[in-house]
């Protein structure tokens, strides 16, 4: 079976168990704290395990995009070493949320399994929850007792906590559950060992295929477990791994899943597998992680240095990496691979083959980009290597340091040095990298107690479009704390008008007041499990009662037209530059917006006047806002409306007109577009490849820019003595200042060889070496160029200079390269340690390095140490 016939077969089984097919939600997630990626197949349905909405059926069946390379399912470092690991991967699932549970759950999967997808009986294995005394939880012989009606009762085996009771985190909806595990080895090896010792011990052949978890639990902040009201399933199988069970094949890379990529792999770099295992396992890691990023541009995560696009960047590098050592390539070629994944995966999800030019254009980018990042770290750590003696170790710090800097990843550090007779201080790079990791976590980390509950099952309505202020009541509330924030307080009501952070919209500020006259001031808006959460300081005296909700209607009119703008400027860059423009991502705040959208080359200064001149075009028509409430997605995409890739939209949607103007969106706007008064790009540039980005201005922020250009022209005009032409007037002082800085560069040079000759004679002798110490009145050109220019033709020079230029201090140090071999110096040493009487520090190459600090008075005190080192 080819694995699209296998992954039709799974969808197709389940709807004829009266199960709804539903496509596969992003894998990036935009709108959930908790999680960067959708890591399994359950994310997209949180909000239904956690009672927070009602799916549009109790049965679905799907197969989801998953990466798992962070936090506590992280397969990166496997992946490619073992046959069954990736980052990217599908998952089969069908679910049920109230209706069906354990029988029908098991019976369905065998049927599929074993009459369906026709696997042997006597290759499977299920496993169930032994149960747990600490936590008090008895055996599943409930799932037991259904599955002994489907298989021998020898292959149904107990399995621990660990392997059979699965939580979605510290905290939510938790169960036990089954897994099926398939025995793909020989029958000579079957015979030889009984696959039930098997089972769940990291065996390549005998491995899990699916999971069947059974909701029946929360798992509450102290670590308690309490009924959930409704019992749930949520299965999920491994697309990849069912593909090598049903192809007869012994690792997921032989499947046809990965052979297509994996041929292309071979021939792109004149390579092949199964004669050496590097290579094998770089081939295997490429194929993998351009899957993974691939997928991600997709769905609108681009590589940058933060968040969920630095986990996309490192992805990416590691596969660069790869193909560098193992397969010696030094020019791009991963970005060659998209075409075949977009002929294999197209079809299932189109989103690939929509967004094939900028994949393809990213990747190439950011492959060119990291080889030559790879280039500059070989230099830096040759550098490190000439500072010590060959069997030496490269420090913890100084390997962090690449990496770091860099992106230089320690195994090719290690690899290089292994390869030169150096060793590396594995253990002290451990301990930086854990330092780092503490960090960050201490950062983000969240401390989250349970939801008091005041109002049970209590609906929560959002009104916010209609109003900015009314009253409401507290249905639930709990603490959070975090080293970043401090304490807080998450509250939901039973209705409110504040306009939760999503879309690339800043969630709404305002207040709660209270019938005796207290207020609570709400710092911030979030939507969590489709949950509206209200962030505050601190709680009301008492939470019971009705409460006054009022949003800050000057940061919603200001965010209002920023939103409404980000709409109009699509419509404008789409007008001016072409259909091919995309938005790629938004940031809406009360003072500016940011828009980043896809286009090939930088946006004239013409072009963008003409974007500007559109966009207030339809501010003085005045254009009404045209909003439709409750519409069908396909019915609004024929009506003309703009979805955005990546992002998540129900059955029923909303559209936004302004004119020719129409998008899918859930964000705030203003209700005409003279509202937004004025629209002004402030800046514009490139984000990635292929991508650019616009910072613009509306309403307030508009006006006080032209206030403050205003006010900064006429400064200028007066300083010009109201001069009638004050461009022409700067652009004569411009030509001035460069021919009188000309004249000064070549008066310091001339005053710099006049010098050189008088400091010869001021050269000491100190333990065999020709030595000067000295303040100079030059700048850092002119004095490099003076040490250069003394220490030509001498094997024994060592020159310190020190000067103070705008209040700051700078010292050089030049060594005679012969100095440098046989006295074992080194320049950078010397001012780094001299950088302390300066209160500064710097380095450069062994023969000539700089510091720099902010205490010019300690100049001397440097010169005069540098003479005392040297005598000792």
């Amino acid at each position: 079976m080819k694995s699209q016939e296998i992954r039709q077969k799974f969808l197709e089984f389940f709807e004829s168990k009266k199960h709804t097919i539903v496509p596969s939600a992003p894998m990036v997630l935009k709108d959930d704290p908790t999680l960067m990626f959708t890591n399994a197949g359950m994310v997209p349905f949180k909000e239904y395990f956690l009672g927070n909405g009602t799916p549009k059926n109790t049965r679905l069946t799907d197969t989801q995009k998953c990466l798992r390379v962070s936090g506590k399912h992280n397969d990166l470092e496997e992946v490619g070493k073992d046959t069954y690991h990736h980052t990217m991967f599908e998952m089969l699932g069908n679910w049920s949320f109230g209706d069906y549970f354990k029988e029908e759950a098991i019976a369905w999967a065998w049927e599929l399994l074993t009459e369906v997808y026709g696997i042997s009986k006597d290759s499977l294995y299920v496993t169930i929850f032994e149960g747990d005394k600490g936590e008090d939880l008895d055996r599943d012989t409930e799932a037991y007792n259904f599955w002994k009606q489907h298989i021998a009762e020898d292959r149904i085996l107990n399995g621990n906590k660990k392997d059979n009771f699965w939580e979605m985190g510290a905290q939510g909806p938790c169960g036990p559950c089954s897994e099926i595990h398939a025995d793909i080895r020989s029958e000579e090896e079957k015979k030889a060992v009984d696959g039930r010792t098997l089972v769940n011990e990291d065996h390549p052949q005998v491995i899990e295929i699916w999971n069947l978890v059974f909701m029946q639990y929360n798992r509450m902040a102290d670590g308690s477990l309490i009924k959930l009201p409704a019992q749930h399933v949520d299965t999920g199988m491994g697309f990849e791994r069912l593909c090598m069970v049903l192809q007869g094949v012994q690792s997921n890379y032989d499947t046809d899943v990965f052979t297509p990529l994996m041929r292309e792999i071979e021939t792109i770099t004149n390579s092949k597998c199964g004669n050496d295992e590097e290579v094998d396992i770089a081939v295997r890691v490429i194929a993998d992680h351009v899957r993974a990023v691939s997928f991600s541009i997709a769905d609108g995560q681009l590589p940058s240095n933060t968040g969920a696009g630095y986990v996309i960047r490192r992805i990416l590098r590691r596969a660069i990496r790869y193909g560098f050592t193992f397969l010696d390539t030094k020019e791009p070629f991963i970005y060659k691979l998209v075409a075949t994944l977009v002929s294999q995966m197209g079809d299932a999800f189109p989103e690939l083959e929509a967004q094939k030019n900028l994949i393809t254009n990213v990747i190439r980018e950011e492959e060119a980009s990291f080889l030559r990042t790879l280039e500059q770290g070989l230099v830096m750590l040759d550098g490190m290597i000439s500072a010590f003696a060959k069997g030496d170790s490269l420090s913890g710090e100084k390997a962090f340091e690449l990496y770091d800097t860099f992106g230089f990843p320690i195994d090719l550090t290690a690899l290089i040095l292994s390869e030169k007779g150096y060793k590396l201080d594995e253990k002290g790079f451990e301990a930086e990298l854990q330092k780092q990791k503490d960090r960050s976590r201490s950062a983000g980390k969240v401390e989250t107690g349970d939801w008091n509950i005041l109002q049970e099952d209590a609906e929560e309505e959002f009104i916010g479009y209609d109003t900015l202020e009314t009253n409401v009541k507290i249905t639930r509330y709990r603490k959070t704390e975090s080293k970043k924030d401090g304490e807080l307080f998450q509250l939901v009501f039973n209705l409110t008008p504040f306009y939760p952070e999503g879309g690339g919209q800043v969630g709404d500020k305002g207040y709660l007041e209270a019938p005796n006259g207290e207020v609570v001031y709400i710092v911030d808006t979030k939507k969590e499990n489709n949950l509206i959460i209200h962030l505050a300081k601190n709680l009301p005296r008492s939470t019971d009662g009705t409460f006054k909700a009022v949003v800050d209607t000057k940061q919603r009119n200001r965010t209002n037209a920023n939103h409404s703008a980000t709409h109009l400027l699509h419509q404008a860059l789409r007008k001016v530059l072409g259909t091919h423009v995309e938005q790629k991502g938004s940031m809406v705040h009360s003072r500016n917006l940011r828009f980043d959208f896809s286009h090939f080359s930088k946006v004239t200064s013409e072009e963008l006047r003409e974007v500007e001149d559109f966009v207030n075009a339809r501010i003085r028509e005045n254009l009404p806002l045209e909003e439709q409430r409750g519409i069908a997605y396909e019915q609004a995409i024929d009506e003309g409306a703009i979805a955005l890739f990546g992002e998540k939209y129900g059955d029923v949607v909303r559209t936004i007109r302004f004119g020719k103007s129409m998008e899918l969106c859930g964000g705030t706007h203003v209700k005409q577009t003279g509202d937004i008064w004025h629209f002004k790009i402030t800046s514009e540039g490139a984000v990635a490849s292929g991508i650019r980005r616009i910072e613009a201005i509306t309403n307030d922020s508009a006006k006080d820019y032209f206030t403050s250009e205003t006010e900064a022209y006429n400064q200028v005009k007066a300083t010009l003595k109201g001069n009638q032409d004050p461009v022409k007037a700067i652009s004569g002082l411009m030509e001035e200042n460069t021919a009188l800085k000309k004249q000064v560069e070549a008066l310091i040079k001339e005053k710099a060889q006049n010098l050189g000759g008088d400091l010869e004679k001021e050269f000491e002798t100190i333990n065999g070496i020709q030595f000067l110490a000295k303040k100079v009145d030059l700048d850092a050109g002119a004095i490099k160029d003076l040490a250069f220019k003394l220490g030509e033709g001498k094997d024994d020079v060592f020159l310190l200079f020190g000067t103070e230029q705008n209040g700051k201090a700078l010292l050089s140090c030049y060594i005679s390269k012969a100095l440098v071999k046989s006295k074992d110096l080194n320049a950078g040493t010397v001012v780094r340690e001299l950088g302390k009487y300066i209160q500064g520090g710097g380095g450069g190459q062994p023969f000539f390095a700089t510091a720099g600090g902010k205490k010019p008075e300690g100049i001397d005190e440097a010169l005069e140490a540098v003479r005392e080192f040297l005598k000792e």
